[in-house]
């Protein structure tokens, strides 16, 4: 078919609004960077007496134990998180019937709708205390184990606001989106793999290991990477549910003293900072900033990777 003239401005009209769009993305992160990079320039040298955390003599050694608690809670949601969307995708696009596969669906999408502080409310409220008589049967018959040792005086965090429920809420936080798009990926293999597989003699679980994971392993990889996004930047939340107190690297789970992460340190810190205490925390926004999108980059550069090698 002939392309008219109007077919070819419309073209020309689409592609500049697309370009347009990406553009302005570029402009936006620019901008925030920028902005972070110079409001948050002065905190970089900041003397000992801005940096309220033990041992803190320069930027370095304050913000290390932050990156650390937010690196940390992030994959002790991940570990508990990506499990469960991946079997509940499973569940939803091969084993339910669709009768019962549509309301789970519509369930797991509306927990994505769930403002941030409405999970830490639950947390704080309703999911710590409840979680305390678990977390000291883990200290009474797994304390020998650092990861589940209580306080150095015995006994566990007497309301249960610990690392560990914080990353519980970020997983229920994380769960829609992890599971949302491994769901739509599973559904779209290919129906003549499944089809073949079967008729080859495959069960159901080896048919889903055999066709459907390869097809899906970049799909699953960006999902985890995404909801790994959502968990490094969740500020409320993880501001709420965590006892306020000094930031340190320690890999208990239970004790009163855990580590805290990035977002929440600037929430709970920002209002009554001082200027000079002020560019310290936008700094570390700075470093989260850049956390984000090396864990962005590399996410690209694996699915990059598993489609070259899905398609040799």
């Amino acid at each position: 078919m002939t392309e008219t003239p109007s077919n070819r401005l419309g073209d020309r009209i689409f592609s500049g609004l697309a370009l347009a769009a990406g553009l302005s993305i570029l402009v936006a992160l620019t901008g925030v960077f920028a902005f972070l990079l110079i409001r948050g320039w002065q905190g970089l040298s900041q003397d000992a007496s801005f940096y309220d955390a033990p041992r803190a003599n320069d930027f370095l050694h304050y913000v290390w134990p932050l990156v650390f608690g937010t690196v940390y809670a992030a994959v002790i949601a991940l570990v508990i998180a990506v499990p469960l969307s991946i079997g509940i995708a499973l569940v939803i696009s091969h084993y339910a019937p669709r009768r019962l596969a549509t309301p789970i669906a519509y369930v797991i999408d509306l927990l994505a709708a769930v403002p941030s502080v409405v999970f830490g409310l639950w947390g704080i409220l309703v999911f710590a205390p409840a979680m305390v008589p678990t977390y000291g049967w883990l200290d009474d018959h797994l304390g020998f184990i650092p990861l589940f040792a209580g306080n150095e005086g015995g006994g566990v965090n007497p309301v249960g606001r610990t690392i560990l429920t914080a990353g519980i809420v970020l997983a229920i936080m994380v769960l829609p989106i992890i599971t949302s798009i491994t769901r739509e990926i599973f559904a779209q293999t290919p129906r003549l793999h499944q089809e073949a597989a079967l008729a080859l003699g495959a069960t159901r679980w080896e048919m889903i290991r055999y066709a459907v994971f390869p097809y899906a392993r970049s799909g699953m990889v960006s999902a985890v990477m995404l909801g790994l996004g959502r968990a490094l930047g969740e500020t409320m939340a993880v501001a709420m549910v965590l006892s306020a107190g000094k930031s340190l690297v320690t890999f208990n789970l239970l004790g009163n003293e855990s580590s805290t992460t990035i977002a929440a340190n600037i929430a709970s810190n920002y209002k009554e900072g001082t200027p000079g205490k002020v560019a310290v925390l936008i700094a570390t926004g700075l470093v989260l900033f850049v956390l984000t999108f090396v864990v962005n980059f590399l996410a690209r550069l694996i699915v990059a990777r598993a489609e070259r090698n899905t398609t040799r």
